[in-house]
């Protein structure tokens, strides 16, 4: 597919799971890809060879999130990945996908863990896209990795919610306000997929086949069954959906 072709995506988090299948995904259907991480350098290079092999184009950007100067520092390394490949300084697709997850009620919170997931899920996406407007064309994308713990009680990850649920107002705001540009702006909401960050939830038979349950599919969800429709809202496709939140949870709790 050339969906995509000559347009340079962003996504934040590439290293594994959903990020990894979501850039992967964006390179088979023609994108230059961006593949940001964290701290774990060996995994997003693993990302990038997978997209290199398959014919793709894509390069590392290194960026800790919740440090000073976190996004300056992205877009530094990711207008000179650019430069390197001869490309212009320009962006179309932008995904926030970057995420952890630190669980505990109410009784359990510690400031300075609330900090780091608000720092991660709600402050670097907006500065994200803050910092990247310059660099935004018309008619880009803008896509969340929202949660489907937005819509439902899970009070072992309260905080993990708060964050995500800041991220669904952001959503909603940037939709209406860059919509002059044809930008438009949508969060993706997954429930229990099957990634690192979830494996406490299918290491035994037992756990899978207890979240697997909640979904009206029988199953738990895989990065691709998340990673498809970021596809799509990132082509001409979706060119008239803006400001929702596209659930990908399997029907949990339906």
């Amino acid at each position: 597919m050339a969906a995509l072709k000559g347009r340079t995506a962003l996504v934040t988090g590439a290293g594994r799971g959903i990020g990894r299948a979501t850039a992967c995904r964006l390179a088979a259907d023609g994108a230059l890809v961006a593949v940001h991480y964290g701290s774990d350098e060996a995994s997003a290079r693993r990302t990038v060879d997978r997209i290199t092999d398959a014919g793709g184009r894509a390069f590392p950007v290194h960026a800790p999130f919740g440090v000073p100067h976190d996004v300056r520092t992205l877009y530094e390394r990711f207008d000179a990945g650019l430069e390197e490949l001869g490309e212009p300084t320009a962006l179309d697709i932008l995904v926030n996908n970057a995420g952890f997850n630190i669980r505990g009620g109410v009784a359990d919170v510690a400031p300075e863990d609330f900090d780091r997931l608000m720092a991660v899920h709600a402050k670097a996406p907006l500065f994200l896209v803050q910092q990247g407007l310059p660099r935004l064309r018309e008619a880009g994308r803008i896509i969340n990795i929202s949660s489907a713990a937005t819509r439902v009680s899970f009070p072992s990850s309260l905080a993990y919610s708060m964050a995500k649920s800041a991220l669904d107002a952001l959503t909603r705001t940037l939709a209406k306000e860059l919509g002059a540009r044809r930008i438009t702006v949508n969060s993706v909401a997954p429930g229990f997929v099957k990634t690192d960050l979830n494996k406490q939830r299918w290491s035994t038979p037992e756990n899978e086949a207890s979240h697997a349950s909640l979904s009206v599919f029988g199953r738990m969800g895989q990065p691709a069954d998340v990673a498809d429709i970021v596809a799509f809202l990132a082509s001409d496709d979706a060119r008239w959906i803006t400001g929702q939140c596209i659930d990908a949870s399997g029907g949990t709790g339906l």
